[in-house]
């Protein structure tokens, strides 16, 4: 491939990321006028309140999944990680009530890691797809919360009202979850746009073998993304315990699908190399307000799922359409030049 043509294709696929990320826009602006228009207390301070509360979990961990999928891997724990931390820290709290929130934060980031790493290490070192592998670390960390819950569960008044507090409290008006989870997509898009670590994530995604002949290292790579990962789900963990209160061994269940399609939908090639965590960040918000839209206007809950699937459906039809015009027209510039 001619440096032409890499940068023509390079231009084609960022375009499409504009596209994608305006078209959620255009989509939330649309699915926000209009519900307002039916029921206008969807716009009410305590319903924008719970939109961003509820997009503040989902964002974190559709950025630690944005990055595993960008390296054609794929983290179906992450679901399972985040009850297993909220847990976890649910408990440990409960029995230190004067634990700061600061605390609580890192040590739900430091079980998440080691769950992520316990991942990666099946994949790069177990020769195991990432499908099958964090399928089977679903079920293991779910099982592992469930044995420790015992049948009980964390209730509100069971924790310390400063650590409950925290989901109350804000910066400029601006919950400290919505400010973290921002901070979150801050860095991770600082890193995947501006950093080397950054641009090997997606030469692995392009091309793992290639990458590998290039001198990148596919494994430490992989070690860190899926570490991340992990380690945003036990972060995540820990904001749900904070908004929730109430915590049992279910904690967490179903996210694995919203989490995946918020990193799709959101422009990031289920096939790796391309997107962005700014991308997965607006689809996360997009599921949040459908799930929220759905509830105002007395809408069978069956359908979110449904519209969710249909969304990676769709998302994945496009990344093909795209990947397949992109390499014609890389041909065909290539038959040129000769």
């Amino acid at each position: 491939m001619t440096t032409a043509g890499a940068t023509a294709a390079g231009g084609r696929i960022g375009a499409l990321l504009r596209v994608r990320e305006l078209g959620i826009v255009l989509a939330l602006a649309v699915l926000v006028g209009y519900t307002a228009f039916v029921n206008p207390r969807f716009l009410s301070g305590q319903s924008v309140r719970d939109i961003l509360l509820g997009t503040a979990i989902l964002a974190v961990l559709a950025v630690g999944q944005a990055i595993v999928i960008i390296t054609r891997n794929i983290d179906l724990s992450v679901g399972s990680v985040l009850g297993l931390s909220a847990f976890a820290v649910g408990t440990v709290v409960q029995d230190n009530p004067g634990m700061p929130v600061f605390v609580a934060l890192l040590l739900g980031i430091a079980i998440g890691g080691v769950c992520g790493l316990v991942n990666a290490v099946l994949v790069r070192y177990g020769r195991v797809p990432a499908l099958v592998v964090t399928l089977g670390t679903l079920y293991v960390f779910r099982g592992i919360t469930y044995s420790w819950a015992g049948g009980q569960q964390i209730t509100a008044d069971e924790l310390p009202k400063r650590f409950l507090g925290f989901a109350g409290e804000s910066v400029l008006g601006v919950p400290w979850l919505v400010v973290i989870a921002l901070l979150v997509v801050a860095v991770a898009g600082v890193v995947l746009r501006n950093y080397r670590v950054g641009r090997e994530l997606y030469a692995m995604g392009s091309n793992p073998e290639a990458a590998t002949l290039a001198g990148i290292r596919v494994g430490r790579n992989t070690l860190g993304a899926f570490a991340v990962s992990g380690a945003l789900a036990g972060l995540a963990g820990v904001l749900f315990a904070v908004r929730f209160g109430t915590i049992d061994a279910a904690a967490g269940t179903g996210y694995e699908l919203n989490v995946v399609a918020a990193a799709v939908v959101g422009g990031v090639a289920v096939f790796g190399g391309s997107g962005t965590v700014w991308g997965a960040a607006l689809g996360a918000l997009l599921l949040t307000v459908i799930g929220n839209a759905l509830a105002v206007l007395d809408i069978n809950q069956f359908w979110q799922q449904a519209i969710v699937g249909a969304l990676i459906l769709l998302a994945i039809g496009v990344d093909r359409l795209v990947a397949a015009r992109t390499a014609r027209a890389l041909k065909n510039r290539n038959g040129h030049v000769r």
